[in-house]
């Protein structure tokens, strides 16, 4: 049996929302595991915040860019202690520098990225020469790469998020901008609903079950009910299905086919801070 102290209740509760009592409960009936904690705090029908966002408060710069001919893109976080450091030029110039440079050299993985040379050292060391300079913790923190026919790169926020998407076809800079925004707004979790992830529909199924459950209603409807939910989690988490934000009349299907019958969003993807 796990112990259970007061900071991993708070801990809990800031994450979720939930009361104190309830917090500790869920705790101590998952042995300590947080996962299965919000999990358990869902099916008793409790409101819980932030399901799927990071709940740390980092600082940095997100940096999104795409090759010269638009059919690759990368997104950089580099990230720092304080937002001072963060609003500095030469901070934000050394992160475009990363991205400039993952583009340059098609790197793949942070891994790859981090032993690139970047003005006679690699990048990890020159992350380290800004660690010694500036005296905060300074990491490479995300690095992702997404190639297609045509991608097209956002940065929202003042560089505190990036979003790369890729199309099945070249397309304009408004309609390009108009779905990389509809992404950072939104934040769904995959393209459509053949994008998401097993284990998580299964989740996601199970808690409607129990929550179908608690309200007392038959065991023989809870397949049926808990079908309806999971088509209202994909409407509301995955790009295609969401309502397009420029106009609630669409959804961002009907606006991809109003402006080209084959057009198609072939991948996505989205880093931000906080």
């Amino acid at each position: 049996m796990a112990t259970i102290t007061a900071a991993d209740v708070n801990k809990l509760r800031q994450q979720t929302g939930a009361g104190m009592m309830d917090c500790r409960k869920a705790l101590v009936e998952t042995d300590g595991d947080f996962e299965k904690a919000v999990d358990y705090l869902r099916k008793k029908g409790q409101k819980v915040a932030a399901l799927r966002s990071d709940r740390e408060t980092k600082e940095g710069v997100v940096i999104a860019k795409t090759t010269a001919d638009g059919k690759a893109g990368v997104v950089v976080l580099l990230s720092c202690e304080t937002d001072f450091v963060a609003k500095n030029d030469d901070f934000i110039k050394f992160a475009q520098s990363i991205a400039d440079l993952a583009l340059a050299n098609n790197s793949q993985s942070a891994e790859e990225l981090n032993a690139a040379q970047l003005d006679g050292a690699t990048v990890a060391d020159k992350v380290n020469d800004q660690v010694a300079k500036i005296g905060e913790k300074i990491t490479l923190s995300k690095f992702e790469r997404i190639e297609a026919a045509s991608v097209i790169a956002y940065i929202h926020g003042n560089y505190r998020m990036g979003v790369l998407v890729g199309f099945s076809k070249p397309v304009s800079e408004e309609v390009g901008k108009d779905i990389a925004m509809q992404i950072a707004a939104m934040n769904p979790i995959a393209v459509d609903a053949d994008g998401v992830p097993a284990e998580l529909i299964a989740r996601e199924k199970e808690i409607a079950i129990e929550q179908i459950k608690a309200e007392g209603k038959p065991a023989e409807m809870a397949e049926k009910i808990a079908a309806g939910k999971i088509n209202k989690f994909f409407k509301e988490s995955t790009l295609l299905q969401q309502i397009f934000v420029k106009d609630d009349k669409k959804s961002v299907a009907d606006y991809l086919k109003s402006v080209d019958g084959e057009l198609k969003v072939a991948s996505f993807k989205r880093v931000a801070l906080g």
